[in-house]
C-alpha cells in the first residue's frame, strides 16, 4: 500500500468518524452512505421521523466543506423549482438563468413521496447525468454531486409512488431505524447543551471527494468477480418469484459501490463477499415481486437469499 494510498484512507477514516459522532450508533449505515458517496450514487432512505436523516445528510456536507440545499417536497412542487427557471432581464433584452437549489453539491430531498410523478421526474437529468436542461440550455451540476431523498413508509395520504424509473436511479435504499436504549442514553447526554453537528469541522475539500472517488474506481476487480456480479443479476430476472430483476444499471450500480466499499476496507481489490455484503442494498429496492410470491410472503431478501444459494461464488486458486 503506497504513501498516497494510505493518505486517503486515513482521510476517509476521519470523514467516518464525524458522521459516528452525529449519528450514534449506526455504524453500517454510515458506511452505506460512504460506499455511495464515495462511488458517485445516490441514496433512498426509507424511515420514520426524527432518526437522523437530516442530521446525517449535514454532517456529511459540512465534513467536506461543500454546499448543502434541502428540498421539502410537497403536492405544489413545480420542478422549476428545483431545476431553477429563466427569466427574462427586460433592461438587456436577455434572458437570465437563476439556477433552482439542485445546482449543490449535496441535496437533500425530503419526502420526495410527496411531490407529483411530474416533479419527481425533474431529478432523473440530474441523477444520472450530472446536469440539468433548462430551456433547451444545459447546466452542468458540480462535483462531488450527491442526491439523498427521504419517504416515510407509513404514511401514505398525499403521497405518490416512486415510478421504477426513479428508483433504478438510486444506487442504494436502506433505513437508518431507532437507535439501541443504550445508545439513545447516550445521546440526551451528548446533546444536553449542545449538537455535535454544531462544532464539526471539515476534514477535506470537495475537490479531494472527487478525487477519492477517482481513486475508488481504480480498484481492482478480477474478471470473475465482475462476472458474478452479473450472474447475480441475471439470476434475479429468471427468478420464478420475480416480476422485474435488476437492471444493467444495477449491475453496474453493484460493481461501482463493490469497488468503494472495498476502498472503505482499506482494499485495493474487490471480492465476493463485497457483493454479497451490498447486494440487498443495491438489489432490493429494484425487484418487484409477482403478485404469488408476495401472497406467499416472499420478500426482496428472502428472493436474494435464494439467488446467493444458486449462483456459484468464485474461488480463487492459489498457484
Amino acid at each position: 500500500m503506497d504513501a498516497i494510498w494510505k493518505e486517503q484512507t486515513q482521510v476517509i477514516k476521519q470523514l467516518n468518524a464525524n458522521l459516528e459522532a452525529c449519528i450514534l450508533g449506526k455504524s453500517k449505515e454510515i458506511e452505506l452512505l460512504l460506499t455511495a458517496f464515495l462511488a458517485g450514487g445516490h441514496v433512498l432512505l426509507e424511515d420514520v421521523p426524527g432518526t437522523g436523516k437530516t442530521v446525517l445528510i449535514k454532517a456529511l456536507a459540512k465534513s467536506i466543506d461543500g454546499q448543502f440545499r434541502r428540498i421539502q417536497c410537497n403536492p405544489d412542487l413545480l420542478p422549476t423549482d428545483i431545476t431553477g427557471v429563466s427569466i427574462y432581464h427586460p433592461k438587456n433584452e436577455t434572458f437570465l438563468f437563476r439556477p433552482g437549489p439542485i445546482i449543490t453539491n449535496i441535496l437533500l430531498i425530503d419526502e420526495i413521496n410527496r411531490a407529483t410523478t411530474k416533479t419527481q421526474s425533474a431529478l432523473l437529468e440530474a441523477m444520472e447525468e450530472g446536469h440539468v436542461t433548462v430551456d433547451g440550455e444545459c447546466y452542468e451540476l458540480p462535483a462531488p454531486f450527491l442526491l439523498l431523498a427521504t419517504q416515510n413508509p407509513i404514511d401514505f395520504e398525499g403521497t405518490y409512488i416512486l415510478p421504477e424509473a426513479q428508483l433504478d436511479r438510486f444506487m442504494m435504499k436502506f433505513s437508518l431505524g431507532y437507535p439501541d436504549e443504550q445508545t439513545e442514553n447516550r445521546m440526551i447526554v451528548a446533546q444536553s447543551r449542545s449538537h455535535p453537528l454544531d462544532s464539526l469541522q471539515p476534514v477535506m475539500t470537495a475537490h479531494e471527494v472527487t478525487l477519492l472517488q477517482a481513486k475508488a474506481r481504480d480498484v481492482h476487480m478480477d474478471e470473475a468477480v465482475g462476472q458474478y456480479a452479473v450472474a447475480l443479476a441475471r439470476t434475479t430476472r429468471e427468478h420464478p418469484s420475480v416480476f422485474l430483476g435488476a437492471s444493467p444499471r444495477a449491475t453496474l450500480a453493484l460493481v461501482q459501490a463493490a469497488k468503494a466499499y472495498a476502498m472503505l476496507q482499506e482494499r485495493e481489490y474487490v471480492i465476493p463477499d463485497d457483493l454479497k455484503a451490498l447486494a440487498p442494498y443495491v438489489f432490493g429496492h429494484r425487484l418487484i415481486l409477482n403478485a404469488e410470491a408476495r401472497m406467499e410472503g416472499a420478500t426482496a431478501e428472502s428472493v436474494l437469499e435464494s439467488v446467493f444459494q444458486q449462483v456459484r461464488t468464485p474461488v480463487r486458486l492459489e498457484k
